[in-house]
């Protein structure tokens, strides 16, 4: 739940979001009066929430459609399903055949896009507001009409197969992501690739397809969130109108996944690639959400890990950038980000390159004595304030946008959060102190609870 959120959506504009890294959520400008007012949040009759964020600047709406359940959730065998199914959900029902709904946005100058992530699925338009009542009757007939065969499904099969082959198979840094998550974690199925692997890709069919369509695409499954020049009562009307119609086609059961055992090994991954021109690295450790925190009793500590990615690890201005690429030289880059909006514990990740004559093994030396120095060390409090302020302004700053507030409360609440919880966010962030975020730190940043990835060019010819 940071700021990283926002500045991760401003500049992602890809069709599909398969793995990208949101980490969290930031929604009010200071303890007296909050930054987004008005956020009222209510359930229609089939178990479908509903959330609206007023916002009167511009006579626009962004409408969005959360489904809980991600590819953290897929059948084992059927990687790849979550996010081949919001392929196929362009695809048409028997009222709006044939990309019908895709047609209308786009001859009414709206916008859409969906994306798939381990946690969740969502869909989204952006439209005038007088076609708010029509992106309601299209997504909540989508929600209980879809129509698949074996014709429409194949040839999107060979789309999705395509667009691995480019994205992942032909880019040794996703080959390196994908190959250090599956190291990383041993049973949780966040070690899975969202888009899925390549040969359980090629045999997803149509009955899986429909399967996992009819089991989770269930209203009281889904979230509505619209955002824009709207009022509650508005939304709650439309709403009733159209998807207070779809009836509940499953009781989706509880998202159990596979419970990640104690970690007492470092693990390594190496990938020598023709395609890389400059070696690097980057390590990922496993470390509470902000959900399992809460969930545990230790809610602070989700905050806790945000602050000290933004002190440690984060950005020219933390101690390891510091350290490594201005003072000593021995890096060319160091960075880092912390993924706290995860329905299970996630990942916190330190990404660098070396200096010229410096190998990957110095440059992972120096960064453990750097993290151990950081560790051993009393944080300023000028430093800490410096970052919590850098923290909430980049925030609000990134909220002149109707999409990044819809997807802020989509994500919290298809990762265990609430309303309240992201509201309340900023007094938490407010309230960690440094030996928190020490504390923390020591606790969690073990190399046993690690795994770090070396991507290197390939090696010379001897002379």
């Amino acid at each position: 739940m940071t700021s990283v959120l926002f500045r991760r959506i401003a500049v992602a504009a890809r069709a599909c979001f398969l793995a990208l890294p949101l980490l969290g959520v930031i929604l009010i400008a200071s303890p007296a009066r909050a930054f987004v007012e008005g956020v009222e949040t209510f359930d229609l009759d089939n178990g479908m929430q509903v959330v609206v964020i007023p916002d009167r600047r511009a006579p626009v709406v962004t409408h969005m459609v959360w489904y809980r359940v991600g590819a953290a959730d897929e059948p084992i065998g059927q990687a790849g399903i979550a996010h081949f199914l919001e392929h196929l959900l362009f695809k048409g029902t028997k009222n709006n055949p044939d990309g019908a709904f895709s047609k209308y946005i786009a001859s009414v100058g709206g916008q859409e896009n969906a994306f798939t992530s381990s946690d969740y699925t969502a869909y989204f338009q952006r439209v005038a507001k007088e076609h708010l009542g029509d992106m309601m009757r299209f997504e909540a007939d989508r929600m209980a009409n879809l129509i698949l065969t074996e014709a429409v499904v194949d040839p999107e099969r060979d789309v999705v197969i395509e667009e691995r082959k480019s994205r992942t198979d032909n880019n040794p840094g996703a080959q390196m992501s994908e190959a250090l998550s599956a190291a990383l974690w041993f049973e949780h199925p966040y070690g899975r690739p969202v888009i899925g692997w390549m040969n359980e890709i090629e045999n997803l069919t149509l009955e899986h397809a429909i399967s996992f369509y009819d089991r989770y695409y269930t209203p009281n499954n889904a979230i509505l969130i619209v955002a824009g020049d709207v009022t509650t009562d508005e939304v709650r009307r439309l709403a009733e109108e159209t998807y207070g119609k779809v009836e509940r086609r499953a009781e989706t059961p509880p998202r159990m996944r596979a419970e990640e055992p104690v970690h007492r090994t470092h693990r390594m991954v190496r990938l020598q690639s023709p395609l890389v021109t400059q070696a690097s690295m980057m390590r990922t450790y496993v470390v509470p959400s902000y959900t399992t925190a809460h969930n545990n009793g230790a809610g602070w500590e989700g905050e806790a890990l945000d602050l000290f990615a933004e002190l440690a690890i984060r950005g020219s201005t933390s101690a390891l950038y510091q350290k490594l690429v201005v003072e000593e030289k021995i890096a060319v880059s160091i960075g880092g980000y912390y993924r706290g909006s995860a329905l299970d514990d996630t990942e916190l990740a330190i990404f660098a390159t070396p200096a010229p004559d410096v190998s990957l093994g110095e440059l992972e030396a120096a960064i453990d004595r750097e993290l151990a120095a950081f560790l051993d060390s009393e944080i300023a409090e000028e430093d800490l304030a410096r970052v919590k302020r850098s923290v909430l302004a980049g925030a609000i700053y990134a909220q002149d946008s109707q999409q990044t507030l819809a997807r802020v409360f989509g994500i919290a609440l298809t990762t265990g959060g609430t309303v309240e919880r992201v509201l309340a966010w900023p007094d938490r962030v407010r309230a960690v102190t440094a030996e928190q975020i020490l504390e923390v730190g020591r606790k969690y940043l073990l190399k046993t609870r690690s795994a770090t990835g070396y991507l290197v060019p390939p090696t010379p010819p001897r002379s």
